[in-house]
């Protein structure tokens, strides 16, 4: 008997060891050692899901806009260049060229185009923004007027340039008038949404 109680013991013993080893972590347990033990990574809070953003429309150019023409190879030529109340700049050699509406990608290939056509045999012509046309902000702000445009603005940041809401204004949501390729719109905006080059922001008053 004593020599069968020996392999009966180690079995028993393999059988519960075994049954240990198949038993899911506990609650309390460690998330690292967790992740690392079953390959999923681990969170400490709620997990948030974002909309992928949406692209950026080309930017199209209009009167105030203030460009850097490069015509490489062509000191005489390559020059900032501002857009007049007409749309259009105008450069030595081939004179006034249409940009409103245009890209820069767009003007630097209309340019190209005029340059080719009698004047140089291969121009290469860059086009970029020096300076954006002036935003305006007008209503219940401090120091309502035009300002110079900045990358990236929001009508918060557009109204903390004005100095600030008036004690009178709508605070939530003011009034934004866009143009783009499109055309003209008019739109009711929170204090978050973007604003670009030439754009209108009206704050109101509040009634109450």
């Amino acid at each position: 008997m004593r020599d069968l109680r020996a392999p009966l013991v180690c079995l028993i013993a393999a059988l519960a060891l075994s049954g240990c080893m198949g038993r899911t972590s506990p609650v309390g347990g460690d998330p690292a050692l967790d992740s690392m033990a079953y390959g999923q990574p681990s969170f400490a809070g709620p997990i948030a899901y974002a909309e992928p953003a949406p692209p950026r429309e080309a930017y199209n150019l209009g009167p105030g806009d203030k460009l850097r023409v490069v015509v490489y190879g062509q000191e005489g030529l390559t020059n900032s260049y501002a857009i007049d109340a007409a749309g259009a700049i105008t450069m030595p050699l081939i004179g006034s060229v249409p940009a409103r509406g245009r890209t820069p990608a767009g003007l630097a290939a209309e340019i190209t185009a005029r340059l080719r056509n009698g004047f140089i045999r291969e121009p290469s012509v860059a086009v970029e923004i020096e300076a954006y046309r002036p935003f305006f902000i007008l209503g219940e702000v401090q120091a309502p007027g035009q300002y110079p445009y900045v990358p990236n603005m929001t009508v918060e940041s557009a109204v903390a340039i004005a100095g600030g809401f008036s004690p009178r204004a709508k605070r939530d949501q003011v009034t934004l008038t866009h143009t783009d390729a499109s055309g003209a719109g008019r739109f009711i905006a929170p204090l978050g949404t973007p604003i670009g080059p030439g754009d209108t922001v009206f704050v109101g008053e509040r009634w109450f």
